[in-house]
């Protein structure tokens, strides 16, 4: 009994000492088949599923940043397209400008020159010849005082020269057309910034004389000379005048100021447009105004307005007065009345060819006492340029 006690005692605490050998025995084999060698960087140490891994040190081991896939991997970044801002204009120099016009007026305004030249060289001049002078004179618009005066000097002249050789009566001629258009008047603009505020110009005209189109090139002229330029577009009766104005100053890199409402007060627009040329510190603040007929007395004083307007926080250095050299007296009209509403500082003759007559410049500045300051003789954006009194004779006789 005693004997077979002991003999299961004895197989319990075997088995008991093997059961507690398995795991050990199981967990060697696992290690073994996993770790074969030295641990190197692609075989890290085994991770506590409870914790960070840990070095054999007891340090806390840092998560390997993830490697970059590689390139062949990557989803191309497809950029959004900016579209492309439109290239800027680059408007001619005034010297440029000056050779052109003086080559198409040479071709297109000659009969004035020629005409005169042609009678003036007859080896015989009687009366005959002086009434066609001075018919031609005053087709050419240059008005019956001036004709009357520029006969009566012509006459005195050749009858003391004696000789009417095409030289001497070409170098007559002009001596006498450059005092006619009067060289001394001050054809400059006004248009030097002040201490603390831009230069203002207006421009004013009758209907269809190209006022806008005119306030444009005249932008590009002053891009031309380094001006820092801003345009008011206070034309606000014509529909598409703003943003006509606003196309012409983009061309150059010249902002507008216009209102999106039709039939917004043009004073208003004007007064936003000087405020900001001040804010921004530019040089000159340009405003187009509406057409005008200069017989509406309402609308004549609405322009009077929009000069008051301005004036509350600047001067206007300069008005300018639009007329289409085309419409000959009719022209010299517009200018009477302009100028007693709104003080005009300067002349812009437009469409100063092919129809047009020269001597429209000596009527409108005998009549007004005003300069013709600039000239335009085409639709080109720099068909526009400063008037000059010798190389305008030049042209009419060459």
């Amino acid at each position: 009994m005693n004997e077979s006690l002991a003999i299961i005692l004895y197989i319990v605490i075997g088995l008991a000492v093997i059961g507690g050998l398995v795991p050990v025995f199981l967990k060697a084999r696992r290690n073994s088949q996993n770790y074969t060698g030295p641990r190197d960087a692609n075989d890290p140490a085994p991770q506590d599923l409870d914790g960070p891994a840990t070095s054999s040190a007891g340090t806390l081991l840092e998560e390997r940043p993830e490697a970059p896939a590689p390139a062949s991997d990557l989803e191309a970044v497809v950029e959004p397209e900016i579209p492309a801002a439109p290239a800027l204009e680059k408007p001619l120099p005034v010297e440029g400008r000056l050779v052109r016009l003086r080559a198409r007026l040479s071709k297109s305004n000659n009969a004035l020159g020629k005409g005169l030249l042609a009678l003036l060289s007859q080896d015989s001049i009687d009366e005959s010849v002086w009434e066609e002078v001075e018919e031609t004179l005053l087709l050419a618009d240059i008005g019956t005082d001036s004709t009357m005066e520029l006969v009566d000097t012509l006459r005195e002249r050749v009858k003391v020269l004696g000789t009417r050789s095409p030289e001497h009566v070409q170098a007559m001629l002009r001596e006498e057309l450059i005092k006619l258009v009067d060289p001394s008047m001050d054809r400059s603009l006004n248009i030097a910034r002040h201490d603390n505020r831009p230069a203002v110009l207006m421009v004013v005209g009758v209907n269809g004389v190209g006022k806008t189109t005119t306030v444009g090139k005249l932008a590009r002229v002053l891009v031309a000379e380094d001006k820092d330029v801003l345009l008011g577009a206070a034309d606000t009766f014509r529909a598409a005048a703003a943003e006509q104005l606003a196309t012409w100053g983009a061309r150059v890199g010249v902002p507008t100021v216009k209102s999106d409402v039709d039939g917004a007060d043009p004073a208003s627009v004007a007064f936003e447009a000087v405020k900001a040329g001040i804010e921004q510190e530019v040089d000159v603040v340009m405003v187009d105004t509406a057409g005008r007929l200069q017989n509406k007395v309402g609308l004549m004083d609405e322009l009077g307005k929009v000069k008051r307007v301005i004036e509350k926080q600047a001067t206007v250095d300069e008005v300018l007065l639009v007329l289409d050299a085309t419409t000959g007296q009719n022209g010299l009209t517009q200018a009477k009345v302009f100028s007693d509403v709104v003080n005009i500082t300067g002349i812009v003759l437009t469409k100063l060819d092919g129809t047009a007559k020269g001597g429209i410049v000596v009527a409108i500045q005998k009549t007004l006492g005003v300069p013709v300051k600039l000239v335009g003789l085409g639709e080109g954006a720099d068909d526009l340029a400063p008037f000059d009194a010798e190389s305008f004779v030049d042209a009419l006789l060459s």
